[in-house]
Order: structure tokens, then C-alpha cells, then sequence
């Protein structure tokens, strides 16, 4: 008996090189060259991970959400794509695709997210900035920033990227 511990829908757009971990849920969704996703990671239709990215486990990329190349994502990162989310529509109907606009969020290049941060929709996360381990980014980040806390909050600038 073949058992699957993966789930990869046919519309996935895998680069070159790339490494999956088990107990993953990927659709809709691209991922670029040389990119590692980790066990228990779900990536949903619409999102974009670029090259060379490093995807923890226990993350959570949805839709809307765009990762440049070189980027880290720490263990159990979650990502928001709506400021007021609802179960119901004002008919007290469950909510469909019809009812929400999907917020978007974007990671630049060389940037890196702590684990367990969550972050929120309509963010901009800037080229090579860090996110520390445990934060709620609620605003943009600037390039070569390093932002800690909850809110997450600037506390320096990198003097290299890769420092």
C-alpha cells in the first residue's frame, strides 16, 4: 500500500532543485529554484516563493503573499491576508471568495522572519531586514531593518546585509 504524506496540486509551479518536506499542503501556489520547504508547511493558491528561499516548518504562506529570492522563514510563521476577517457574510451566510479582497503582503529579497512571528496583511517586509523570533509586524519594515516585539518595532539597521 502507497501511502501519500504530501499534498502537491497538479497547478503547483515547482523550480528546479526543489526539496519538499512530508506533511505538506502546496496549490495554486509557485516556488522557485533551490528552494526548501519544510515539513507541516502549507502554501495556498496565489503565493509566490522565489529562489534559493528557505521555508521552516509549521509556516503558513496564503494567498496574496509574494517571497523574493533569498529569503528565510523561520518555524511557525504564520501570514494574515485579511485586516477584518469574518466566518459570515451580512446574510449570515459562510463567506466565499465573493465576499473578501485578498490583502496582499510582500517579503523582499535576502529578508529573514523569526520563528513563530505572525505577520500581517498589506505589509511590506524590506530587502534583507529581519523580523525577530515571536513578533507582530502591523507596519512595513524597512530595507536592512531589524524589527523585534509586538508591535514589531525598528531597533536598528543592518551596517551589511548578511549582518
Amino acid at each position: 500500500m502507497s501511502v501519500s504524506f504530501s499534498s502537491v496540486a497538479d497547478d503547483v509551479r515547482l523550480g528546479e532543485n526543489v526539496k519538499l518536506g512530508k506533511f505538506i499542503n502546496l496549490y495554486g501556489c509557485t516556488i522557485g529554484d533551490n528552494t526548501k520547504i519544510g515539513t507541516f508547511v502549507e502554501i495556498q493558491k496565489n503565493a509566490l516563493i522565489g529562489k534559493n528561499c528557505k521555508i521552516s516548518s509549521h509556516t503558513f504562506i496564503c494567498e496574496g503573499v509574494s517571497i523574493e529570492d533569498d529569503v528565510f522563514i523561520g518555524h511557525g510563521v504564520i501570514f494574515i491576508n485579511d485586516t477584518y476577517p469574518r466566518a459570515t457574510n451580512a446574510e449570515g451566510v459562510l463567506q466565499t471568495e465573493a465576499d473578501w479582497k485578498v490583502e496582499s503582503t510582500r517579503v523582499m529579497k535576502g529578508a529573514s522572519i523569526g520563528s513563530g512571528a505572525t505577520i500581517l496583511a498589506n505589509i511590506t517586509i524590506g530587502e534583507n531586514a529581519i523580523v525577530g523570533a515571536g513578533s507582530v509586524v502591523a507596519a512595513d519594515i524597512p530595507p536592512n531593518g531589524v524589527a523585534v516585539g509586538n508591535p514589531a518595532r525598528l531597533i536598528r539597521f543592518l551596517d551589511q546585509p548578511n549582518s
